[in-house]
């Protein structure tokens, strides 16, 4: 037998593993031989696989923005093609969404509730807001996943965006093109546009949120006076090792392309990748092996020093979409109100919590829930919050038990008429200003200038 006969079929799943880095270039096979050396699209591959490209990015952009990874698959995407017809969205929307209008304040809600009747993604999937433009490659969707069964002989890809999983509820299986993915609540997977996948529930049901990022693929944020450490370090995260499926059996491809969802009928999974090299590949990362900053001796830093992962957009320093957390960490500034400020920002802010409290609302804001922070809408601590921040010793204090995030966008973030309806919408949310009373008096001078 020479090294072009087909092998035996390899169960499913064979292997399941990780390698280290961010935008690393990565080969992994699944079986000895699989990848080329030398050649990117030898005449004749090994096993009698197909070589296929798929590009993250232009052809000519420049090298340090270049994504594009080579797979060795048993048949080519093209093979599992089918006749596409529509499928209902269901509560999925991408932007320009302008169903509903809601008064320009500040909006939380409580958490959604899973659903009573067997659901997988992406039916699971429900938008709370969207931003920018699908077509034009640029905004973002905010969305909460609600999931209560494993996808089966299902099989989703999104063309429109790469897809950042924030579990707060239960495991997720992320069995990819690429190989296998598994992540809990405190982890982040994401899935770059145009990647094929299959959501799987490994103990039971599974709520998290989900960032469906329509511009610039996210990568690591400059530093700048920070140096060359801290933040999110390239070498904690994560990259799948090769995994493939050469299982014939019928199976349903839903395609998200325009803003639409598509399904097409095939005979084999599409997971059938034994082999690839590149940089264009999905990855996780453990949100606790983020290294924050802060200021050590007096006031007060910009969020922006708690950004994990950013999407940039043609201005710069102006984010597409920034993903920002607030874990665990020390506050030891003096003289300083700790909690974030008030404020009122160009940039829009979805807010979700994954576990414990949020200092600046400690009422009200729970694991599972949301907020919404819009362009230029005033917002910051709630009345309880400012009374223990003004009148706390300030000594070194550590925030435990606390892991909140942030959706930034440049972009207004429109409210879908399923968020705008929703039973857990905190109606009064947007009067909790109301609770903070007048302080001011001439006649007494507090503080430091």
């Amino acid at each position: 037998m020479n090294d072009l006969s087909p092998a035996t079929p390899a169960p499913v799943l064979v292997t399941h593993g990780y390698m280290s880095g961010f935008g690393n270039g990565f080969e992994t096979e699944a079986l000895p031989g699989a990848l080329p050396v030398g050649r990117n699209s030898p005449q004749r591959c090994a096993y009698g696989l197909y070589a296929e490209q798929i590009s993250g990015s232009p052809f000519t952009a420049p090298r340090s923005r270049n994504e594009r990874s080579w797979l060795y698959r048993i048949r080519p995407t093209v093979a599992h093609w089918g006749q596409f017809t529509p499928v209902e969205p269901g509560l999925w929307r991408s932007a320009p969404c302008l169903e509903a209008v809601v008064p320009p304040a500040p909006m939380r809600w409580s958490p959604l509730p899973l659903p009573p009747t067997p659901t997988a993604f992406p039916a699971g999937v429900r938008t709370i807001t969207t931003a920018g433009d699908v077509a034009a490659q640029s905004g973002m969707g905010a969305h909460v996943y609600l999931l209560t069964r494993s996808m089966q002989d299902e099989y989703f890809y999104d063309a429109d965006g790469e897809l950042l999983f924030l579990p707060q509820s239960g495991a997720l299986r992320l069995a990819t093109e690429f190989g296998v993915i598994d992540i809990a609540p405190g982890e982040i997977a994401v899935i770059p546009r145009g990647v094929k996948f299959r959501v799987d529930l490994p103990a039971g049901p599974a709520s998290g949120y989900l960032c469906e990022n329509y511009g610039a693929a996210f990568t690591l944020p400059e530093r700048g006076p920070i140096g060359a450490n801290c933040l999110a370090n390239p070498r904690d995260f994560l990259t799948p090792v090769a995994a493939y499926e050469d299982r014939a059996t019928p199976c349903r491809l839903i395609v998200k392309w325009g803003g639409r969802l598509w399904q097409a009928e095939t005979d084999r999974s599409p997971l059938d990748v034994v082999a690839w090299h590149g940089n264009y590949a999905p990855y996780k990362y453990d949100l606790r092996r983020f290294s924050p900053v802060g200021p050590l001796l007096f006031d007060h830093a910009d969020p922006s020093i708690f950004t994990v992962l950013t999407s940039s957009s043609e201005t710069p320093g102006t984010a597409n979409v920034d993903f920002v957390i607030f874990p665990e960490r020390w506050a030891v500034a003096e003289n300083t109100f700790r909690p974030p400020w008030y404020h009122m920002n160009v940039m829009s802010e979805f807010m979700g919590l994954i576990h414990g409290t949020y200092d600046a609302k400690p009422e009200g804001f729970t694991p599972g829930g949301f907020s919404l922070h819009n362009t230029m809408l005033p917002h910051g601590p709630d009345h309880d919050a400012f009374e223990a921040a003004s009148t706390t010793q300030l000594a070194p204090h550590k925030l435990t038990n606390t892991l909140a995030f942030m959706l930034e966008s440049r972009f207004p973030q429109q409210v879908t008429h399923y968020a705008a309806n929703a039973p857990e919408l905190q109606k009064n949310y947007a009067l909790y200003g109301r609770d903070l009373v007048v302080r001011f008096d001439p006649g007494q001078k507090q503080g430091r200038v």
